[in-house]
């Protein structure tokens, strides 16, 4: 197989190219082994997302698949590897910082601070529109105005300071609808699948027993009792006598079961699935890469080795996050078996895909593509006071309220 070289991405990312794109395909196993149930996405309405796939040209029928993880779930595994390793490449960071006093009482599994890498719906995300730079609105800063201006045609100021959105996509809707509403399509699209689910995929077979947790003081699980449900740990909760189950002041009356003593009942749900066949399939799509343009003043030269520095971004996010054995959620971890890669028809290796990164960049600079971000300190913003307020809102200073 033929190592991917920079030559290849250049020729592909160049404005007349006609290359359509680089497949990545592997088959991976759960880690109990082959056959070892997994834990397929859920979605609304307590489903898995059903669908039939052709497998090969020369199938008779198309074959019942359950997506095990789709296209933007993918999208969000990709972003947090790069996360894990942007300051090894140098990938650019915003990050939203939650480390005033007034945030000091926030319940310990919320961050302190969120990056851009994890913004749901990056350069256009509400986020970044509520955020302050030494005080002041970052959006009417030169960076920020750069970011939310940036489209497709325009991209330098993405290039610089979010080129995850120039792989993944995005939508500036939140700007109001008089404002910019500028979309671009994602050119990184990845999903795994499992093939031939052994129920046969029909969602009504796929549910498990109600069972129940046990209490190994085997608590009398038709006790009642009044709660607040918000703080059972400050304003605890009592036993009542004949009351039925309601809500009044602030306050619920239920079983026992409701604050964690008991036989609780287990929720009743989608069971694990076996599948004859797991795939994950991810391409890299060059057609929508072409569409990247650096904006007025810039040489096809100069977009080309912006395209090229986003195509390795992509390819080094996969090998970050896909590379070796993963985990997915809670039962569903899952390690590689086999896998190849192509573009178009041509067999290639991505090895070092952090040295692609970094000779990409060295291109880029050396071609006067905009690159501030990269390698640079991350840029630390503040919530503004309506984001501040509708935090604190959500997750009130329980302690201080009871002083």
């Amino acid at each position: 197989m033929t190592p991917l070289t920079m030559g290849m991405l250049r020729a592909a990312c160049d404005e007349d190219a006609s290359d359509g794109a680089i497949v990545l395909d592997a088959v991976l196993e759960p880690v109990g082994g082959h056959g070892t149930p997994v834990n397929p996405a859920i979605y609304a309405g307590g489903r898995y997302q059903h669908d039939k796939r052709w497998e090969s040209s020369d199938a008779s029928e198309p074959t019942p698949v359950i997506v095990i993880d789709n296209v933007p779930s993918q999208a969000n595994r990709l972003e947090a590897a790069l996360e894990a390793t942007a300051e090894a490449v140098g990938v650019p960071r915003l990050v939203l910082d939650l480390a005033g006093d007034e945030f000091a009482h926030l319940p310990s599994h919320l961050p302190r601070s969120l990056s851009s890498l994890r913004w749901p719906h990056r350069n256009g995300d509400a986020y970044l529109r509520d955020a302050l730079l030494d005080g002041k609105t970052f959006a009417k800063s030169s960076i920020g105005r750069s970011i939310i201006d940036a489209t497709a045609d325009s991209a330098g100021a993405l290039v610089a300071w979010f080129p995850q959105a120039l792989l993944y996509g995005f939508w500036q809707s939140h700007l109001g609808s008089d404002r910019s509403q500028a979309k671009h399509a994602r050119a990184w699209v990845s999903e795994i699948v499992g093939w031939d689910p052994a129920t046969g995929g029909e969602p009504g077979e796929l549910t498990r027993t109600l069972g129940v947790k046990g209490d190994p003081y085997n608590i009398e699980d038709t006790n009642r009792v009044d709660f607040d449900d918000a703080d059972l740990l400050g304003s605890g909760w009592k036993l009542v006598e004949g009351e039925k189950s309601g809500s009044k002041d602030g306050k619920k009356t239920g079983a026992i079961s409701n604050i964690g003593h008991g036989q609780v009942p287990a929720d009743s749900g989608l069971a694990p699935v076996s599948f004859r066949r797991i795939t994950q399939r991810a391409t890299l799509s060059f057609p929508q890469l072409r569409r990247v343009r650096l904006g007025d003043g810039y040489s096809d030269e100069q977009d080309a080795a912006a395209r090229i520095l986003i195509a390795a971004l992509g390819l080094h996010a996969h090998q970050s996050a896909f590379g070796r054995a993963f985990a997915l959620r809670s039962g569903t971890d899952l390690v590689v078996k086999d896998s190849e890669s192509r573009l178009d028809s041509t067999e290639v290796t991505i090895n070092e895909s952090a040295s692609l990164v970094e000779e990409a960049l060295e291109s880029a600079q050396a071609s006067g593509v905009p690159t501030e971000g990269w390698g640079a300190e991350a840029i630390h913003l503040t919530p503004n006071s309506g984001l501040t307020k509708a935090i604190r809102a959500t997750w009130p200073d329980l302690d201080r309220a009871e002083e």
